[in-house]
């Protein structure tokens, strides 16, 4: 069973405009967040992984698919891996729980799309807990 977990928001709409909102996430144990601005589709942001940081992700503008999948072995993870597939769009209000353990993978759909990611550490040690794969390791992006 997945440790991922994808909250719900929600998103409300009148005359006076919208309002997205996540009523059931808790902050407490994010250090710190960004915003990962995507000017291009053809490329592919990942593989980015932790083996002590969780992230939570966002879509703020656009859509993205986002691909995760837990590491086994950090310094040759096995290339057999199965991937778990997300995607988020700023039409529907969502946040993905990423736990520690899990490497990342971010293909955005659309121009200028944008991606908020809080974090669970702070820097430097987050830059100290980094591990990077190829983009094309566990996933055919080509399918997305």
């Amino acid at each position: 069973m997945s440790q991922i977990e994808l909250i719900e928001g929600e998103i409300f709409n009148d005359y006076r405009g919208q309002i997205s909102s996540m009523n059931n996430f808790k902050f407490g144990k994010i250090e710190r967040y960004y915003f990962i601005h995507h000017p291009d589709p053809s490329i592919i942001r990942g593989w980015h992984a932790h083996q002590f940081e969780k992230k939570w992700f966002q879509c703020v503008k656009g859509s993205f698919t986002l691909a995760f999948v837990k590491i086994d072995d950090w310094d040759k993870p096995s290339k057999d891996l199965q991937p778990e597939i997300f995607e988020l769009s700023e039409a529907k209000s969502e946040i993905i729980c990423l736990p520690e353990g899990y490497a990342n993978c971010i293909k955005a759909h659309k121009k200028d799309s944008v991606l908020l990611v809080f974090s669970g550490k702070r820097i430097p040690e987050a830059y100290d807990d980094s591990w990077r794969y190829e983009a094309n390791t566990w996933v055919d992006w080509s399918k997305y």
